[in-house]
């Protein structure tokens, strides 16, 4: 299906609207982060897959630097990470990645690649469209929802996005950041969950 008509256009208007105060909270998060612990402000997150393509995602540090579990351990996050992480500001940097053009707004979560290797022939619809900053998964119930349920709701989106969609979900993902809706907890119930590992 890909992406509707002009989704590229409303990315890049999205960016030019939120480039300067994305920028300054930025600036803020960055120094937060680094006057809390030792380390880089931003790290990659590790490879997602789209499209047959690999690009690397980045998010301001939220734990403690060394080596960290895919799924965060609690007893290593920062006091920065820990607001970071209730209000989302840690993937503030992938607005980067948007301005590449290796994700959207809005559209499913960045994949790792060892998920998609796992997708059912429905599950891999998700890869249609460019991942993005919030989705339909994300104001769904975001982390309290099975892997499962999440990989339906991003197909929902993909079937029925259009500009109006985009509005209306970056409404809503405003409200669900205030809110904290679903920012706890991890999917545990679905062998995507785990890396191959891990399993």
């Amino acid at each position: 299906m890909g992406p509707y008509r002009g989704k590229r256009a409303f990315d890049l208007a999205v960016l030019a609207l939120v480039a300067l105060p994305a920028t300054l909270v930025g600036a803020v998060c960055a120094v937060a982060v680094k006057a809390t612990s030792r380390g880089p402000g931003v790290l990659p997150a590790g490879p997602r897959r789209h499209g047959g393509e690999t690009f690397e995602v980045w998010k301001f540090r939220t734990m403690l630097s060394g080596d960290n579990p895919i799924f965060p351990d609690a007893s290593r996050i920062t006091a920065a990470g820990r607001v970071l992480r209730r209000f989302s500001l840690d993937e503030l940097p992938q607005l980067i990645n948007v301005a590449r053009g290796e994700m959207s707004i809005v559209g499913p979560r960045p994949t790792l690649a060892y998920q998609v290797e796992r997708y059912t022939d429905h599950q891999r619809r998700r890869l249609e469209v460019r991942p993005g900053l919030t989705g339909l998964a994300q104001v769904s119930g975001r982390n309290s929802l099975s892997w499962s349920d999440r990989i339906d709701f991003d197909v929902d989106y993909v079937e029925t996005q259009s500009v109006a969609v985009d509005v209306r979900l970056i409404l809503r993902t405003v409200s669900t950041l205030i809110s904290g809706d679903g920012v706890e907890g991890h999917p545990t119930d679905d062998h995507l969950s785990s890396p191959p590992e891990a399993s």
